[in-house]
């Protein structure tokens, strides 16, 4: 009896020997907290990296930020006494839907945006083609269009802190600007400008993808460079042109969005349906052009030579 009464506390104590041993593997050492999972994926930790990286690099540059804010403010004098002679020209100060305070918004505006779209003046890519150094982005484990459209991001950021602000200043103590009225508009207005940034960045990489085949893009650059301040409405607004020309402009050629899109947004001159379908195209023109950024990409891969080897 004293045997068999024993053998069930024995087990008790087996189990719980068992427990303590099981809890003392399981519990953690002192001062180490578990990990927890990471909320941001890998790539958009890489992406938003690369765009801090772009703001960084941009805002060393504050002699260029300087002169080229100047050089705006000062050109945006000269184009917005015209348009607004433009305006007055025609006896009831209406062209094309703009009256004289959204013209003078619309021409001070583009001063700004031109430095936050970066309309000319990008050989990053093709410089590197020109050299070689084009592989070491190739090694890299970010996608090429990928790792310059983060930099560009950060680079536009920087712009819109710096060279869009002060022409905007500018023009409003000068001249009498139209504000929105519409409380929508100025979110709908920075996706927009978001998306020109997305459009232009990839416009100026296929350009600049053409030195994979010619190595010299300088003529490619200034067709890109004229097409720009045309078609994009940055000489005028694309409305002065015959309707039967505007709108094959708008449909078929990504050129609108970079720039004509967002000011149209800004100043209000569509009805709100109209401007919401006018932010959807510069999305749909966005995804085109990154895609064939990634086209061009791929192809050029496939026949790089590098030069000496």
């Amino acid at each position: 009896m004293d045997t068999a009464s024993r053998r069930p506390s024995e087990e008790r104590a087996r189990r719980r020997r068992s427990q303590r041993d099981l809890s003392s593997a399981t519990r953690r050492p002192a001062g180490i907290r578990p990990k927890r999972p990471r909320l941001i994926p890998a790539s958009a930790r890489s992406f938003g990296a690369l765009a801090a990286a772009g703001f960084r690099r941009h805002s060393t540059y504050r002699q260029a930020t300087v002169a080229a804010t100047f050089t705006n403010s000062v050109f945006g004098f000269l184009r917005c006494y015209v348009l607004l002679a433009a305006v007055a020209g025609t006896g009831v100060g209406v062209a094309a839907g703009y009256d004289a305070p959204r013209v003078a918004t619309y021409c001070w505006a583009s001063q700004g945006l031109i430095g936050v779209i970066f309309l000319w003046g990008w050989t990053d890519l093709a410089d590197r083609i020109r050299s070689g150094d084009v592989v070491a982005d190739l090694l890299r484990p970010v996608h090429p269009v990928t790792a310059y459209l983060a930099a560009d991001i950060g680079r536009a950021g920087h712009a819109a802190l710096t060279r869009f602000i002060v022409p905007i200043a500018v023009g409003a103590i000068f001249f009498d600007l139209y504000v929105p009225a519409r409380p929508h508009t100025y979110p709908l207005f920075v996706v927009s400008v978001a998306l020109a940034v997305v459009v232009s960045f990839g416009f100026r990489y296929v350009v600049n993808s053409a030195a994979y085949w010619l190595l010299d893009v300088r003529g490619v650059n200034m067709l890109w460079a004229f097409a720009t301040t045309v078609f994009a409405g940055l000489a005028f607004p694309l409305h002065f042109l015959p309707s039967w020309l505007v709108w094959p402009i708008w449909i078929a050629t990504p050129f609108p969005s970079i720039l004509q899109a967002p000011l149209d947004v800004l100043v209000e001159r569509s009805p709100p349906a109209q401007l919401v379908g006018i932010v959807a195209g510069q999305a749909a023109w966005a995804v085109v052009m990154l895609g064939l950024g990634r086209y061009v990409q791929r192809r050029a891969e496939a026949k790089l030579v590098i030069q000496g080897g």
